[in-house]
């Protein structure tokens, strides 16, 4: 079960992701965005949102940079697994408590508020239920870290990430003796990563991706999606010119 879960199961997951994402923007684009409930009711949506959100981000990067970066970049900059164990325990722990604060007044809010609730699917509400019981994971795992304060027990966790994101066997075995706790952390982790292309999660790859494609890939054009099944009919030079005709005395009428 060990190498499943943390050998075979995080390929299964990160393919999802990958190859799901990409099979929803090309059928279904138009289903690709937050459903943001903020038109329904503004109060106490913004703090609520900015804790959230920044909070996950910063776990994000940091668990981006903590378990991706090689160890010896941090030797070559003489940081001490010591030292970056603390870092990652006392900022994680800081973001963690303000996406939990944040999530839980979101689930509060979406749960409570009537017309909020009318308009959120089963999806909506089961992934926010999922989050808040992985950051709660993830301040599970700020005792147990605090126990191994020297950072070895984290070295493992990076060698293990490292593995899996170059294809190398054997990394579950890094993973064997760790605490209850953090395997559970890590399983949940890849179950949301699974299940991203079918919620509204999606959102977080245009964060990404959006801002390069409208800066490289379409310079000076705005992406505008049609939902026409067929092209317009042709039009002649003539009857473009009696359309804008038409328009233009259609505004000086209504001055």
């Amino acid at each position: 079960m060990n190498t499943f879960l943390f050998g075979i199961y995080p390929y299964i997951a990160l393919s999802v992701l990958f190859l799901g994402s990409i099979a929803r923007y090309d059928r279904d684009p138009f289903t690709w965005k937050t459903s943001s409930s903020q038109l329904l009711r503004t109060r106490h949506f913004a703090i609520a949102s900015i804790l959230f959100h920044v909070g996950v981000l910063v776990i994000f990067a940091g668990h981006v940079v903590g378990l991706l970066t090689p160890i010896w970049v941090f030797d070559m900059l003489h940081v001490s697994h010591g030292a970056k164990q603390i870092l990652a325990i006392v900022a994680g722990g800081i973001a963690g408590v303000m996406a939990t604060i944040g999530g839980g007044m979101l689930l509060y809010r979406r749960w409570t508020d009537q017309r909020i609730r009318l308009t959120s699917s089963f999806a909506d509400i089961a992934i926010l239920v999922l989050l808040l019981v992985q950051l709660l994971l993830g301040l599970g795992t700020v005792p147990v870290s605090w126990q191994h304060s020297d950072g070895h027990e984290m070295v493992k966790f990076m060698t293990w990430a490292q593995m899996i994101w170059t294809f190398q066997p054997g990394a579950a075995d890094y993973v064997a003796g760790a605490a209850l706790v953090f395997k559970l952390h890590i399983v949940l982790g890849l179950t949301i990563f699974l299940l991203t292309p079918f919620t509204r999660l999606v959102h977080i790859a245009s964060g990404i991706f959006a801002p390069l494609r409208y800066l490289f890939l379409r310079p000076g054009y705005q992406i505008v999606r049609s939902r026409r099944n067929a092209p317009l009919p042709s039009r002649s030079d003539a009857d473009v010119a009696k359309a804008r005709l038409k328009a233009a005395k259609s505004v000086r009428a209504a001055e």
